[in-house]
């Protein structure tokens, strides 16, 4: 899973990332201090994973991870290439997710490109960004199917209608997150386009540790904003996320401990993009390797093999599985199979979060 970490100039984006992956990345105070995006990647901590452990005592424990890009700061006129903005936004078409930091802070030390703090305004100057960036790429399509419907290709009528439709709610100033299809070939042929706002999106309320008071108005307005696009919301306090995961193992559990914070930022986000993404984890445990697996919902059984080797997916014959709950609490494989736990599913079995698979397939 690949997280994009976007927003305006000097809102925190390089400090966030640095706290969530205990990465040195820049984070200066003034403009476009980050140009080539930083990456990191964070394993992504699950007791279940651990308990398998165990119980199979594997040699090799793989966690899912989730790979944080952190990109550029993005500005008013980035559609037009303003501020390298053509190049910022090419990264945020790769990633699976939006994580949009916005400033709801106070702090005349830190510059910020606008006079004053307001969220919501610079969410929808990052948005507007996005959506003329999507106009764009729908003009482009467009313009391709006039030349091919001029000379060989009637039969492209169909999506020159989608698209003028999709055109035509973009200008109106909406996400296509929220655009309505009416079968699943148009769906498709949406996705196709891979538009920047169809992508979901966390909003990040940057906050100032000791200052929270002061925020609660932004936050507010935010929450009312996320909740009519469609996008989740996580307050965090970057540069105090940052502070604290410096700190030694020991250290940071008795700092918690002592402050009465229950966990970082980092599990919280993970839990919000799961959510968002419509995520679940399924789990491969043997002699050789307990791993985990992220999977979006309604992913089918070979699809999920697929995500551990094409072959398994190609000779797919049937899939061996059990809940981690029975696993658990039975201890042991031959026990689950003993108490007629272990299930034998075809290809139409829907994946479920908790899963633990092994697959048959024929090379």
């Amino acid at each position: 899973m690949d997280i994009g970490i976007v927003g305006l100039p000097n809102v925190g984006k390089s400090t966030l990332f640095n706290a969530l992956t205990k990465m040195s990345a820049a984070a200066e105070n003034y403009p476009f201090c980050t140009i080539d995006p930083n990456i990191g990647v964070v394993p992504v901590e699950d007791p279940r994973l651990q308990r398998l452990a165990e119980i199979v005592h594997p040699k090799l424990i793989t966690p899912t991870a989730i790979r944080f890009v952190d990109i550029a700061g993005l500005v008013a006129g980035a559609h037009k290439g303003e501020g390298l903005g053509n190049k910022f936004l090419s990264h945020i078409r790769e990633v699976d997710a939006i994580l949009h930091v916005l400033r709801c802070f106070e702090d005349t030390q830190v510059v910020h490109v606008s006079a004053d703090v307001d969220p919501v305004r610079d969410a929808e100057t990052i948005e507007t960004e996005l959506i003329l960036a999507d106009l764009a790429t729908v003009a482009k399509r467009l313009d391709t199917i006039a030349k091919k419907s001029k000379t060989t290709n009637p039969e492209l009528k169909p999506e020159t209608d989608l698209l003028e439709r999709l055109q035509r709610y973009l200008s109106d100033g909406k996400l296509a997150n929220r655009f309505e299809t009416a079968s699943r070939e148009e769906a498709e042929a949406v996705d196709g386009l891979r538009l920047l706002t169809s992508k979901p999106m966390i909003y990040a309320a940057n906050l100032k540790e000791g200052n929270l008071k002061n925020a609660e108005a932004h936050l507010a307005a935010l929450r009312r904003a996320a909740d009519f696009k469609g996008y989740g919301l996580l307050p965090i306090a970057a540069r105090f996320e940052h502070e604290l995961n410096a700190l030694e193992d020991a250290d940071r559990r008795m700092f918690m401990t002592e402050a009465g914070i229950e966990s970082g930022g980092l599990p919280r986000l993970v839990s919000a993009c799961y959510s968002l993404l419509k995520l679940v984890t399924f789990f491969t445990a043997g002699e050789k390797e307990a791993r985990a697996w992220t999977v979006r919902e309604g992913t089918a059984a070979p699809k999920a093999a697929g995500k551990i080797h094409t072959d398994i997916e190609k000779g797919f014959v049937r899939a061996e599985i059990c809940g981690y709950e029975e696993l658990d609490t039975l201890g042991s494989y031959a026990k689950v199979r003993e108490a007629g736990k272990m299930r034998i599913e075809g290809r139409d079995y829907v994946i479920r979060d908790g899963d633990v698979c092994y697959f048959r397939f024929t090379p």
